[in-house]
């Protein structure tokens, strides 16, 4: 009887702990995102601290909630066995393809692509530099980004994990992450097209983020600035996906 109320207490003790985790991660995320909505009018569309923080405070936290929830090291994702932990490996893998695969699609499809980006909700021709403009590069780079996390991932798994073979496999890791950088992009550019504001200056010709009298209206609105699209990018892929993810997954 001693040892049962033992456990039960244990697994209270288990469950309030990942509530007040969540509860800070949720003030925390909050927090910068009123950090980075401040910080964009001093730094504008500049890579800095904060930029680097919206990207990488998700995974961050996922991986603290990891190993307070199963220790530190790698284990198979495997759902018929570990599914808490695998759902937490698979949403972290999620988070850090999704920024990946943004950056991918961002830094390489305008210089590769010849043709003009399309606004993502309409269809649209739009300046270079348009929030949630696409192209095929671009869309393409964000898959072989999230590609190349999950190489990298599976391969982690290959040389850190001792019992893969009684496990699910996991070789789906690569075919997840790609699907979560592809996904993540595709988020991200619908929500820069419709809560981030882009406007053409007509007296200098540049692509704008902010209102002006001199800009001419281009799509979204002014909700969001990009870090605050990236940040919470992540957070519906790293959400989302996962749980998707769990009804094909290979069971071993």
């Amino acid at each position: 009887m001693t040892d049962l109320n033992d456990n039960i207490c244990k697994r209270y003790i288990k469950m309030i702990t990942n509530i007040v985790i969540l509860s800070l991660i949720i003030c925390i995320s909050l927090a910068f995102w009123i950090i980075s909505m401040t910080a964009s009018t001093y730094y504008g569309g500049q890579r800095n601290w904060v930029q680097v923080f919206c990207n990488g405070a998700v995974p961050t936290e996922l991986a603290l909630l990891y190993m307070i929830e199963n220790g530190p090291g790698e284990i198979p994702v495997d759902f018929s066995k570990q599914y808490s932990a695998s759902w937490m490996c698979l949403s972290l893998l999620a988070a850090l393809a999704c920024s990946a695969g943004d950056t991918w699609a961002s830094e390489v499809g305008p210089v590769l692509s010849k043709s003009s980006p399309r606004l993502i909700t309409t269809w649209e021709k739009v300046p270079v530099g348009t929030n949630g403009g696409v192209t095929v590069v671009g869309l393409v780079s964000s898959l072989l980004g999230g590609t190349f996390v999950g190489i990298a991932y599976f391969l982690t798994q290959l040389i850190f994990v001792n019992d893969l073979d009684i496990s699910a496999p996991q070789w789906p890791i690569i075919a997840f992450g790609g699907l979560a950088g592809l996904l993540g992009s595709i988020v991200d550019s619908y929500l820069g097209a419709t809560m981030q504001y882009t406007g053409l200056d007509e007296s200098t010709g540049m692509v704008v983020n902010s209102p002006t009298n001199k800009a001419r209206h281009i799509a979204g609105k002014p909700i969001l600035d990009n870090n605050a699209v990236n940040l919470f990018s992540s957070v519906l892929i790293a959400l989302l996906l996962p749980t998707a993810a769990w009804g094909f997954w290979p069971r071993g």
